[in-house]
């Protein structure tokens, strides 16, 4: 089927050569097991649409009995997005949510006014070597939904929108784009997807929100005549029509964007906020460790340990 959003939407060396407003070439960390690499927040950019934190965790191979463990830690004023290529999580959060991500599925749980969660490997996948590959960001909330009461909502593989023409795959995990809406709620304009080129093919970025963003996850794209690899992310000029062609080996991408705030956030920790003063009152109440008889308490059946507030 045709899915492209413009009759003619241009060939990759349509695009001028400053259709790059902002090349991020991501921070590596060093976690023992395996490296994470951080695109946002970057000193040239904090924000892509509302994306305000994007990891890309691994690709690595655990031993058996090893795994990862994202102790209980707390947000505010976010959404986060556990996508995988590898491996598993198994979730619990302090709405009573407990939920095994596997590849393909997207857990979408929201932060609100205050929410405690863990990842951690599953059981099952310690019983043997286990992979990690996969990406989680972070969505800031528009100025109107920052005190939502906290949610958690999953999707399997299989309900997710999938788009497929010419070489091209997209699975739309969040938001709305080429004629096709995901099922998670948002609160602002927002797309988000898992894209996979075939060598030489092309992919027009959606034309219907204001910021767009192309990561690569594996493999190379041109644009304007101009080549980039894996681990590079990209931020585009608003409007421009910009369609890119995956080089010789094809391509996996992950593509996103959405409408720009017209208020500042300010990030600090695990915490994002329009105002200095929430992040205060949240550095507060972890702190006391009051759990339940405040915006914070602990997931259920992982109450044993916990990430302290930092220095």
């Amino acid at each position: 089927m045709s899915w492209n959003p413009a009759i003619e939407p241009g060939c990759p060396d349509d695009a001028g050569s400053d259709a790059i407003e902002t090349l991020i070439i991501p921070r590596t960390r060093d976690l023992g097991d395996f490296e994470v690499r951080r695109a946002l927040p970057a000193s040239k950019r904090q924000m892509v649409g509302p994306f305000i934190f994007f990891d890309q965790a691994g690709p690595a191979e655990l031993l058996t009995g090893h795994g990862v463990d994202v102790r209980p830690h707390p947000h505010i004023g976010l959404g986060t997005v556990t996508y995988l290529f590898k491996g598993d999580f198994h979730h619990r959060d302090s709405t009573g949510a407990d939920q095994i991500i596997s590849p393909g599925a997207l857990n979408w749980m929201v932060a609100g006014r205050g929410i405690t969660h863990s990842e951690r490997t599953s059981a099952e996948a310690r019983k043997g070597p286990n992979s990690l590959f996969g990406i989680q960001t972070w969505l800031a909330l528009p100025d109107s939904h920052e005190d939502v009461d906290p949610s958690f909502e999953h999707f399997g593989k299989e309900t997710l929108p999938v788009i497929e023409d010419h070489g091209v795959s997209v699975r739309l995990i969040l938001g709305n784009a080429y004629g096709k809406a995901a099922p998670a709620v948002m609160f602002s304009e927002t797309f988000y997807a898992d894209v996979k080129l075939e060598p030489g093919s092309r992919l027009p970025m959606p034309d219907n929100h204001e910021d767009r963003g192309i990561y690569i996850v594996e493999g190379s794209i041109s644009v304007a005549g101009q080549e980039f690899g894996a681990a590079q992310m990209m931020v585009f000029r608003p409007g421009d029509p910009i369609t890119v062609a995956a080089g010789e080996r094809g391509a996996r991408l992950m593509i996103l964007g959405g409408a720009t705030f017209s208020t500042p956030r300010f990030i600090w920790w695990n915490f994002v906020a329009s105002s200095r003063e929430r992040i205060e009152e949240a550095k507060t109440e972890w702190r006391a460790e009051n759990w339940g008889q405040g915006r914070f308490d602990l997931p259920v059946d992982d109450r044993d340990e916990h990430i302290r507030l930092p220095d």
